[in-house]
C-alpha cells in the first residue's frame, strides 16, 4: 500500500523552502544535457517550467492541444497577480499573504505549500517586471496595486482587466527563446491520451496528434502535468470549452493519487447564462468588486429598471451581512450569498437568476475616466455580449463553475504518488485548500513554474543521471499505445445518435445541480446513480462522425467526456465522504443557524486522496492529516 510522505522538511516554517534548496542535490550543466523532461501545458506554469528547465541546460519537450502557447487559458485570467510587496505599506508581509490563503481555504491546505507560494510572489512580480509585462502604475511610477476578496490589504500586480494575457505572452517571450536555442522542442496540436510507466516511474506519455490522427510516442526521465484544472465538468464554466482534465485523469488511473475533487470554485461574478445555445459562460474579473456594489431589490420580485429602483429600497447585502470586508469577502461566501438572494426570490433579470454589480457611485465619486482607466477593456466585454452599457446601468451577475482546488496529490516537491511524475498549478491540489482567493492563480502558477519546479525536479533527476535515454520501443509503450487506441476505435465504434456535447451537457446540469454550489447527502446519492445512467447510455448512444486518423474534433470530445463521467463519480463520493461544510464544499447538513459553512475539525481535517483500483471499483480513500503549527484554526469569519 502506498503510503503519503508529503516530505515536508524540518525547522520553523518561514526556513523550510531555504532550508530545502541548501540540500536539494545537484544536476551539473554536462549532466542536464543527457536528462529529458516532458512538460504537458503552456500557459503560465508549463510555459514558465519549460523555459526555466531549457534555460538550465535539461532537453524539454513541451506539449499543448491549441496551436499557439499564447492560447492557453493563463490568457483569460484578468483581475490580477498577487505579491506580499506591501507597497502600499498597508501592513502587507509574506506572512499576511500566507494567512490570507490558508484562512480564505478554510483550513484546509497544507502550510509548508502555502508559505511557499507565498514566499516566492516577491520573485514572480520582479521576474514579470524584468520582462517587460506592463503593470499598472500608480502617479509616481511605482506598481501600482488593488484588492481582491478576502483580504484587507492591496496586493494584487495589475494591468488593466488583462493581466493573464500580458503575463503569459511574456512568459511566451521566455519559451521562444529556448524553443529558438534548442533547449525546448515545442509540440503543439497534441493531446495526452496515457501516461506510460517503466518499472514503476513516469517515463514518457501518449500524444494524439491532432490535425493527422496519428498516435505519436514520446520518452523522457521525468514528466511535469501543467494541464489545468476540470471547471468544464459542469459543462457551463468560466473556463474555454477545450480546457479538460484528461490528461491528469491519465495519470490518476495509473496510479497518481487524486485529492479532494469535491473542492471546486464557484465564483460569484460571472456573467449570466443568456440562452440555452451557450457553451462557456464569461467571466466578469473579481477586481471589479473594488468600485463595485452588489445588491439586489429589498422587495421579491422587483422587475423595475434597476435605475428606478431608489436607493432606500435596495439591499446591499454583502455589505449589510459582512461590514468588515463588505463586497470583498471570498468568492465562495459571495457566491452562495447570491445564490441565496436568488433562491429567495431577490434576483433580478427575466430568469431572477442574477444581483446587480453597480458602478453608478464609483463614477460619481472618482470620474468616469478613472474607472475607465481600471477596468475600461472589462466594460466593453460586457457590453458586447449583453448590449448592457454598465456606465450607465448596474451588471448583471451570477456564479459560476471556475477553479478547481482539487487535483492530483503532490507532495512538497510537487512530485505525485507516481515517482517522476510531477503535478503544477491547478492539476494538483496543493495550495488552496477548500477555496482558492482570487489573484492567487497567477501567483502560483508563475511561482511553481519558474521558481520551485526547477529546484525540486533536479533533485529528483540528480539520480537519473546514469539513466540512458528512454526508447520508446518498449513493451510499456506498447501497451499504453494499444489502450488509447482500443479507446478511440471503441468510441467510433458506438454510431448511436447523440453527440458528445449533448452527454456533456446533460452531465454538467446532474453536477450543477447536486455538487455545485450546494451539496446534500440525499442529492448526491441521486447523482452518482444519474451519472451512471448516463454514462451508460454515452456506451450505448454516442455518435462520433468522422474517423481516428484525420483531423476530428467530435472525438476529441467524446475522449474528455468519457473522463469527465469517471470524475464526476470521483468528485460525487468525495463530497458524500466529507460530510463537513468548508470553503467551497457546502454541505447543506452543516451549516450555522446564519447559513455559514460549518467544518468539522475533529473529523474532517485532512486531505482526502483517491486511489483508483480500476474501472469499476471504489477508490481507495488514503489521509494525510493537516498538522498547523503556525496559525490558530478558528472560525473563519469575514463579518
Amino acid at each position: 500500500m502506498t503510503k503519503l510522505d508529503s516530505k515536508i522538511p524540518e525547522g520553523p516554517l518561514a526556513q523550510k523552502w531555504t532550508s530545502y534548496k541548501n540540500k536539494a542535490k545537484l544536476v551539473n550543466p554536462a549532466n542536464k544535457k543527457k536528462l529529458d523532461i516532458i512538460v504537458v501545458g503552456t500557459g503560465l506554469a508549463g510555459a514558465g517550467a519549460a523555459s526555466s528547465l531549457g534555460e538550465l541546460g535539461y532537453n524539454v519537450k513541451n506539449f499543448c492541444y491549441q496551436d499557439s502557447p499564447r492560447r492557453a487559458h493563463s490568457v483569460a485570467a484578468q483581475g490580477g497577480i498577487n505579491a506580499a510587496k506591501n507597497y502600499k505599506n498597508d501592513g502587507d508581509s509574506i506572512y499576511r499573504l500566507f494567512y490570507d490563503m490558508i484562512k480564505g481555504g478554510d483550513f484546509r491546505a497544507r502550510e509548508a505549500n502555502v508559505y511557499r507560494a507565498a514566499e516566492v510572489s516577491n520573485d514572480v512580480i520582479d521576474h514579470f517586471t524584468a520582462m517587460g509585462v506592463p503593470f499598472a502604475r500608480d502617479y509616481g511610477g511605482n506598481l501600482d496595486n488593488r484588492s481582491f476578496g478576502g483580504v484587507q490589504v492591496s496586493r494584487t500586480f495589475y494591468a488593466k482587466g488583462q493581466t493573464g494575457q500580458q503575463c503569459l505572452l511574456g512568459t511566451y517571450s521566455s519559451l521562444n527563446r529556448q524553443i529558438n536555442k534548442g533547449s525546448v522542442t515545442m509540440f503543439p496540436r497534441r493531446e495526452m491520451l496515457d501516461l506510460v510507466l517503466i518499472d514503476g516511474k513516469a517515463r514518457g506519455i501518449i500524444v494524439r496528434n491532432l490535425v493527422t490522427g496519428e498516435i505519436e510516442r514520446h520518452s523522457a526521465h521525468a514528466v511535469v502535468l501543467a494541464s489545468g484544472g476540470y471547471g468544464t465538468v459542469y459543462y457551463l464554466s468560466t473556463l474555454a470549452v477545450n480546457s479538460n482534465a484528461s490528461a491528469a485523469w491519465k495519470a490518476h488511473r495509473k496510479g497518481a493519487f487524486f485529492a479532494n475533487p469535491s473542492f471546486v470554485q464557484i465564483h460569484p461574478t460571472s456573467i449570466p447564462q443568456l440562452n440555452d445555445y451557450q457553451a462557456k459562460l464569461t467571466l466578469m474579473s473579481e477586481s471589479l468588486r473594488n468600485d463595485g456594489r452588489i445588491w439586489t431589490p429589498k422587495e421579491k420580485n422587483d422587475k423595475r429598471h434597476a435605475n428606478d429602483i431608489p436607493e432606500e429600497e435596495r439591499d446591499y447585502y454583502l455589505e449589510r451581512r459582512y461590514p468588515a470586508f463588505g463586497n470583498l469577502v471570498p468568492r465562495d461566501v459571495a457566491s452562495r450569498a447570491a445564490k441565496e438572494r436568488c433562491d429567495a426570490g431577490y434576483g433580478v433579470g427575466e430568469t431572477g437568476l442574477a444581483v446587480n454589480l453597480d458602478f453608478r457611485d464609483a463614477i460619481n465619486k472618482q470620474g468616469k475616466k478613472a474607472i475607465e482607466d481600471k477596468y475600461g477593456n472589462l466594460f466593453e466585454m460586457y457590453e458586447t455580449i449583453t448590449g448592457i452599457n454598465p456606465y450607465k446601468e448596474p451588471m448583471r451577475i451570477y456564479p459560476a463553475g471556475h477553479y478547481t482546488m482539487g487535483g492530483l496529490w503532490v507532495d512538497y516537491e510537487l512530485m505525485t504518488t507516481i515517482p517522476g511524475l510531477f503535478s503544477i498549478v491547478e492539476s494538483n491540489f496543493s495550495d488552496h485548500g477548500a477555496n482558492r482567493l482570487g489573484a492567487s492563480s497567477l501567483m502560483q502558477a508563475s511561482g511553481d513554474g519558474y521558481f520551485i519546479i526547477p529546484y525540486t525536479i533536479g533533485n529528483y533527476l540528480a539520480d537519473e543521471i546514469r539513466t540512458p535515454r528512454i526508447s520508446t520501443d518498449t513493451l510499456e509503450f506498447d501497451e499504453a499505445e494499444n489502450v488509447v487506441k482500443e479507446k478511440i476505435e471503441k468510441l467510433l465504434a458506438i454510431k448511436g445518435t447523440e453527440t458528445a456535447t449533448s452527454f456533456h451537457k446533460r452531465l454538467g446540469r446532474i453536477m450543477w445541480d447536486y455538487c455545485g454550489m450546494s451539496r446534500n447527502e440525499k442529492g448526491l446519492k441521486k447523482a452518482f446513480d444519474m451519472v451512471k445512467e448516463l454514462e451508460k447510455e454515452f456506451w450505448s448512444n454516442l455518435i462520433v462522425p468522422g474517423k481516428g486518423h484525420d483531423l476530428n474534433m467530435e472525438l476529441e470530445k467524446a475522449g474528455r467526456v468519457a473522463d469527465y463521467f469517471e470524475l464526476a463519480e470521483l468528485m460525487i463520493t468525495d463530497a458524500l465522504n466529507r460530510k463537513e461544510s468548508c470553503g467551497a464544499h457546502f454541505r447543506e447538513e452543516s451549516q450555522t443557524p446564519e447559513g455559514e459553512a460549518m467544518r468539522d475539525d475533529k473529523n474532517y481535517m485532512y486531505v482526502a486522496a483517491w486511489e483508483s483500483m480500476g474501472k469499476g471499483k471504489l477508490p481507495k480513500l488514503h489521509k494525510e492529516d493537516l498538522v498547523f503549527e503556525e496559525v490558530e484554526v478558528k472560525v473563519r469569519s469575514y463579518k
